[in-house]
């Protein structure tokens, strides 16, 4: 992966000023009368509002502009819920959505009481971590490269009620639909496991790709490649150019917001849900992480792979906390369907050069002090990247700060592994209940230097549990009517 430039982007659609008055500049320059204000809720979802640009003026980048915070999802309670979104100029795109031109632009969230930004603000919480890493004095970059996967799927139904629980999803890349009358079916399926990565006619959503990437391009977005993946159905990867946490942060907005918005422009619909087909392949989000000081990289060295002794105390200390991580990481119920021994689910906490089956796995494409990473394989596409990325640059700089070693490589295929090989090694967890109580006894990491506060950790743990495991607990299962229904 290479450094982004952004001599790159169209000048037309990306916003090259630091100040208000280059804002309204640009604004102008686009012919832009409106303006749509993005911030991220805890979750990792976009909010917005929209606002015509003359209501603005350069006090609102200062100012900020008012909001009910009770009704966003892990915020404040209705009895403290006036908040400030205070719109971040830099941020400033032409928002390729919108039938009129409209500028799109990213606010922080702040507490009015104070005037402070707020606690449980995701874009908030990668600044902060990035400010830890640089008062430690360790690194000045912490360069984050994923590669999220997704499905496109034709449609999707499904529905909960007191005496139906169903879903159904359908694609017409479905290995399933072999058989389907389909005026002619000319039979070009990918099958099970079978996606990656075949050309045309089997791969039909390559147009689709790329339309999806120049979008990115436009709002300044670097794209590396993109291709069909390893499931049937239309699964797709589109990987972004590497970047500092904060903007990859952002650049993961746009990303899910560009893929699902082309996907419906064309009558498709796209998620990230780790396991949408059963047996077959999952969606994950290798994550490559690297730290940089006065422009060299940290992770280089004459250790295993290449690698620094700074990189082996990082993975150190992102093995140990996996556990908890995994509540930022792989934050949803379905991640755990993904997170399955087989299907290339990287369960267990090792790490290895070459090797896929690792939790952590050393890229030696090239020999490039440059090019020297580590690519965590176990986060998923659901996660909330501002958090999921802060956690893990956070236990990456507990592991340097104490240096904990990583123990031996493990260089073999693990799923060819007895169970007596593997005594010793950890795994990831089992569901995201266990996760989110590892994140309740393992939390220290992450409250290092104010990155993450106690009120966000446990605002997370207690909305996952309240919201997602224990509603999941109530209901019965479809596979529940196989087993049981005749018993």
């Amino acid at each position: 992966m290479t450094q982004l430039h952004n001599a790159s982007v169209p000048r037309a659609r990306t916003s090259q000023g630091l100040t208000p008055d280059e804002f309204f500049a640009f604004a102008e320059q686009v012919g832009a009368q409106m303006v749509d204000m993005k911030f991220c809720d805890l979750l990792g979802t976009w909010q917005h509002c929209s606002f015509p640009v003359d209501e603005w003026s350069a006090d609102t980048f200062k100012d900020g502009l008012g909001f009910d915070g009770s009704s966003i999802r892990g915020w404040q309670d209705v009895h403290l819920s006036d908040m400030l979104a205070i719109p971040d100029c830099r941020t400033a795109v032409l928002d390729p959505f919108f039938r009129e031109p409209t500028i799109s632009v990213i606010a922080d969230v702040y507490d009015p009481a104070g005037r402070e930004p707020y606690s449980r603000d995701p874009r908030f919480v990668a600044l902060k971590a990035e400010r830890h890493m640089r008062s430690l004095g360790v690194a000045e970059v912490c360069n984050i490269g994923p590669e999220p996967e997704f499905f496109i799927f034709d449609e999707v139904r499904y529905e909960q009620t007191q005496h139906r629980g169903l879903y159904e999803i359908d694609s017409v890349e479905g290995a399933w639909n072999t058989a389907r009358f389909e005026e002619p079916n000319l039979g070009y399926k990918p099958g099970y496991k079978g996606g990656y990565f075949p050309v045309s006619p089997t791969d039909t959503y390559g147009d689709l790709r790329s339309e999806m990437t120049f979008e990115m391009k436009k709002v300044g977005i670097a794209v590396e490649a993109h291709h069909h993946e390893v499931g049937t159905a239309g699964q797709a990867e589109i990987d972004m150019r590497y970047a500092p946490l904060l903007r990859m942060g952002d650049q993961f907005m746009w990303y899910k917001y560009i893929i699902k918005n082309v996907a419906k422009r064309h009558n498709k619909t796209v998620t990230f849900m780790p396991k949408p087909v059963f047996e077959d392949n999952g969606s994950g989000m290798h994550t490559h992480f690297s730290l940089w000081k006065d422009g060299l990289p940290l992770f280089a060295g004459d250790k295993y792979a290449g690698l620094s002794e700074t990189a082996l105390h990082a993975i150190g200390g992102i093995l140990r906390h996996v556990p908890s991580l995994a509540a930022f990481t792989n934050p949803t119920t379905n991640s755990y369907r993904r997170l399955t021994p087989g299907f290339e689910a990287p369960v267990n906490l090792v790490y290895s050069s070459r090797n896929r089956s690792a939790a952590i796995r050393i890229p030696i494409y090239h020999d490039s002090p440059e090019a020297r990473r580590i690519e965590c394989r176990f986060p998923d596409p659901t996660c909330n990247g501002y958090l999921a990325w802060s956690a893990l640059l956070m236990a990456a700089l507990d592991g340097i700060v104490r240096q904990i070693d990583p123990g031996e490589p493990l260089d073999r295929n693990i799923y060819q592994m007895s169970e007596d090989d593997l005594v010793g090694v950890g795994s990831t967890p089992e569901d995201l209940d266990s996760a989110l109580q590892h994140l309740a006894e393992d939390r220290d990491y992450l409250l290092a230097g104010g990155a993450f506060t106690e009120d966000l950790i446990q605002a997370w743990i207690d909305w996952k549990m309240d919201n997602e495991v224990k509603p999941l607990r109530l209901r019965p299962h479809p596979h529940e009517f196989h087993l049981y229904y005749d018993s």
